[in-house]
C-alpha cells in the first residue's frame, strides 16, 4: 500500500512539473543596425510541442533563413535515480531594413493540448552596418563595427576593444557621493572581461548590483557603431580632502576567434573547436577627483553631506504618568546616510528616556545612498503636568547649495494625567499635605518616650560623636566631590577615557554581524569602531580625520611609529578585505584582529607614556 502511494505521488509530481513548467521564450538583441544579421530565436522546454507559429515579423526585417529546428535533451543519474529535461528551439536569421523601433508579437506552439504564448520581442535599429566600412576587402569587414567571429591571427587593436572610465562629478566636497563608470567598447568578439577592481583608500567605496547577464547595446562612436555595456559601477565618498587619483585597472578579456583550417566536421564533434580564445590585456586609465573640504562645521552639524529631510512622530499626546510613549524620529534623502550621527531629542528633565533603537531602510543607487534611518526614542513621564518636547533640528551641508541647512521637525505638547505608579502617587501626596498644613496639623499617635529632667542631647557624649560623624563625613565628601568636579572638567580627558568602552561595544557587534556573514555591515561597523576611537583618543571630529593629521597626533602623544603604523594598517586591511577574493569568513577574521590588535596597542602605549602638557 506504501509503495503505491509514493508512486501515485511521483507520477502527480511529473505530470504537474510537466504541465505546469513548459514555457516558450523568444530571443533577440535588443538593438541593431541596417543590413545587420541576427538571430531570432524561440525555445520551448519540452520536446513534445507541435504546431509552433511565430508571430506576424515586421516589412523591416528580411527573413534571410528559418525556421531551422533543433533539439537537445540531457539526462542525470543521481543516487540511482534516472532525470532527463529536453527543448526544442526554432531559429530563423533576420536582417534590418530600415531604422526604428518594431515589435515582434508572440509566438505560439501547442503542448498537450495546450496552447502556450512567448513573450513579446522589441528591437531597435540604429544606424547603418554598411556605412562605417571603408574600401573593400578585410579591411572594410574589420570596421564595419559587427561583433562578429574575425579569422584566427587577426591583430585586435586598441580601437576595436577598449573601456572608458568616467565620474558623475570631478569636483566635489568631502563625503560627497561620485558615481564611478566602467564602460566596454567593442568591435570583435569579445566573450568574457575579467578585472579586479583598484584599492581606494581614500574612498568609502560600494559597488552597485548590475545584472550578471550582460546586454550590448548599439553606440556610434567616431562614426563606429560599437556594442557597448556598462560593465561596473562605484559609489564612492571621500574620506579625504586633495587631488584624489583612482588608479588605472588592468582588465583580460577574451576574444572568439574563428580558425578556418579546421575541417567543419571535426569541429562540429569536437565541440565547435573550429574557434580559438584569444587573450587581451585591456587598461582601462585612471581618473582624478578633485575633493574640497567642508566650510567650518556650525554648532550641531550631524554630519550629513548631500539632501536631507527629517519628520517626527509622537504615538500619544495624552498618557497617564509613568506610561511610556514613543516619539519616531525620521532623517530621510539623500548621501552619506550611514555616517550620520543620531539626532538630539531634548526630553523634560521629568522624563526617563532611553537608547534609540535604529532602523536601516537605505539602498545604494547610482545617486548615492538613499532612504531613511528611523530612531525610535522611549521616554516614560514621572509626574503629571502639560510638557513640552522641543522641535528637533537637524544640521547638514546641502550639496546642491553648497552651504549648510538646518531642517526642523515640529514641537509637541504632551498632557500627562495622575497615573497609579508609586512616583505619582508620591507626589500627588506631597500636594495634598501641603493643603492639609494649611489647614490642621496631624494628631501624633502612638506611644512616646518620656525623659527625666535635666536630661538633654545637646553637649551630650552622643552630641560630640554624633558632630564628629558629620564632620569628617562633610570633609570626605568635600574631597570627592571637588575630584568629580575636576574630572567632569576634563572634557577632553572624559572623552579619551571612553574611548576603549565605545570602540569595545562597536567591535563586539562587528564580531555579531561576522557571525551572521553579514559582510558590508560588518566592515562598516569595523570602520566606525576604528575612525570613532581614534577620534575620541585625539578629541577630533570623526570628518576632520585623515591619515596624515592621524600619523601626527599619534606621533605629538608619544606613540611609537610601529603602533602608528599597525593603525593605519588595520584601516587599510579593512579597505582591502571588502573586494579581496577567496574565503569571505577569513577575510573577516583578519580585519577583526587586525582592528583589535591596533586599538589595543594603541590603549596600551598612551597609557603608558602620556602626552606632553
Amino acid at each position: 500500500m506504501k509503495k503505491r502511494l509514493i508512486f501515485i505521488i511521483s507520477l502527480l509530481n511529473f505530470y504537474i512539473a510537466t504541465i505546469v513548467a513548459q514555457t516558450l521564450t523568444g530571443r533577440a538583441p535588443d538593438q541593431v543596425a541596417v543590413g545587420e544579421q541576427f538571430r531570432l530565436s524561440y525555445t520551448v522546454n519540452t520536446d513534445e510541442a507541435r504546431g509552433f507559429r511565430a508571430g506576424n515579423i515586421p516589412d523591416a526585417f528580411d527573413v534571410l533563413m528559418g525556421p531551422s529546428t533543433s533539439t537537445q535533451s540531457s539526462y542525470q543519474l543521481v543516487n540511482g535515480h534516472m532525470s532527463s529535461s529536453s527543448s526544442i528551439t526554432y531559429t530563423y536569421i533576420l536582417s534590418a531594413n530600415k531604422n526604428g523601433i518594431f515589435t515582434i508579437p508572440a509566438a505560439h506552439v501547442t503542448v498537450g493540448g495546450k496552447n502556450i504564448n512567448s513573450n513579446e520581442i522589441h528591437i531597435q535599429v540604429v544606424g547603418n552596418a554598411s556605412n562605417a566600412q571603408s574600401g573593400g576587402g578585410g579591411q572594410g569587414r574589420r570596421q564595419s563595427g559587427r561583433t562578429e567571429v574575425r579569422p584566427a591571427g587577426s591583430t585586435i587593436s586598441g580601437s576595436d576593444l577598449f573601456i572608458k572610465v568616467s565620474a558623475s562629478k570631478q569636483h566635489v566636497r568631502e563625503q560627497e557621493p561620485i558615481l564611478l563608470t566602467y564602460k566596454v567598447y567593442t568591435l570583435v568578439a569579445l566573450t568574457q572581461l575579467n578585472g579586479k577592481m583598484a584599492d581606494l583608500k581614500s574612498f568609502y567605496t560600494r559597488e552597485v548590483p548590475l545584472s550578471q547577464e550582460k546586454q550590448f547595446h548599439l553606440e556610434m562612436l567616431n562614426g563606429k557603431p560599437y556594442k557597448t555595456v556598462t560593465w561596473q559601477q562605484y559609489v564612492m565618498f571621500p574620506q579625504v580632502t586633495g587631488k584624489l587619483e583612482v588608479p588605472s585597472i588592468t582588465y583580460e578579456g577574451i576574444v572568439a576567434q574563428q580558425n578556418r583550417n579546421v575541417d567543419p566536421f571535426e569541429a562540429f564533434f569536437n565541440g565547435g573547436s573550429g574557434y580559438v580564445e584569444v587573450k587581451k590585456q585591456i587598461t582601462a586609465p585612471g581618473i582624478t577627483i578633485q575633493v574640497d573640504p567642508l566650510p567650518e562645521h556650525p554648532a550641531g552639524f550631524s554630519g550629513g553631506v548631500g539632501s536631507f529631510q527629517i519628520s517626527a512622530q509622537l504615538d500619544k499626546t495624552e498618557v497617564k504618568a509613568n506610561d511610556p510613549v514613543k516619539l519616531r524620529v525620521t532623517v530621510s534623502g539623500m548621501g552619506n546616510m550611514k555616517l550620520l550621527k543620531q539626532p538630539v531629542v531634548e526630553f523634560p528633565s521629568d522624563f526617563d528616556h532611553y537608547d534609540a533603537k535604529v532602523t536601516d531602510k537605505t539602498k545604494l543607487t547610482t545617486r548615492g545612498l538613499e532612504g531613511s534611518i528611523i530612531y525610535d526614542f522611549l521616554a516614560v513621564p514621572r509626574h503629571q503636568g502639560t510638557f513640552e518636547i522641543p522641535a528637533i533640528s537637524y544640521v547638514y551641508f546641502d550639496t546642491q547649495s553648497n552651504k549648510y541647512k538646518t531642517v526642523k521637525t515640529q514641537p509637541f505638547t504632551l498632557h500627562v494625567a495622575k497615573g497609579s505608579g508609586s512616583s505619582s502617587s508620591a507626589y500627588s501626596g506631597q500636594e495634598d499635605i501641603k493643603q492639609l498644613n494649611s489647614d490642621i496639623r496631624y494628631i501624633k499617635m502612638g506611644e512616646s518616650r518620656q525623659r527625666a529632667v535635666g536630661e538633654y542631647f545637646f553637649a551630650s557624649t552622643e552630641y560630640w560623636v554624633s558632630l564628629a560623624v558629620l564632620v569628617l563625613a562633610f570633609i570626605s565628601l568635600f574631597v570627592i566631590f571637588r575630584q568629580r568636579a575636576i574630572d567632569n572638567a576634563d572634557i577632553v580627558g572624559q572623552r579619551a577615557g571612553k574611548a576603549n568602552k565605545v570602540a569595545t561595544k562597536r567591535l563586539k557587534k562587528a564580531a555579531k554581524l561576522m557571525a551572521a556573514g553579514k559582510q558590508n555591515d560588518f566592515y562598516d561597523e569595523v570602520l566606525r569602531a576604528l575612525w570613532g576611537y581614534v577620534g575620541d583618543k585625539l578629541n577630533m571630529p570623526v570628518e576632520q580625520l585623515s591619515r596624515e593629521n592621524i600619523s601626527q597626533k599619534l606621533s605629538a602623544h608619544s606613540v611609537h611609529q610601529s603602533v602608528i603604523d599597525q593603525f593605519l594598517g588595520a584601516l587599510d586591511e579593512c579597505e582591502y578585505a571588502r573586494y579581496a577574493p577567496g574565503d569571505v569568513t577569513g577575510n573577516m577574521n583578519k580585519v577583526y584582529d587586525a582592528a583589535m590588535g591596533a586599538i589595543t596597542q594603541i590603549a596600551t602605549t598612551m597609557k603608558k607614556r602620556p602626552s606632553a602638557k
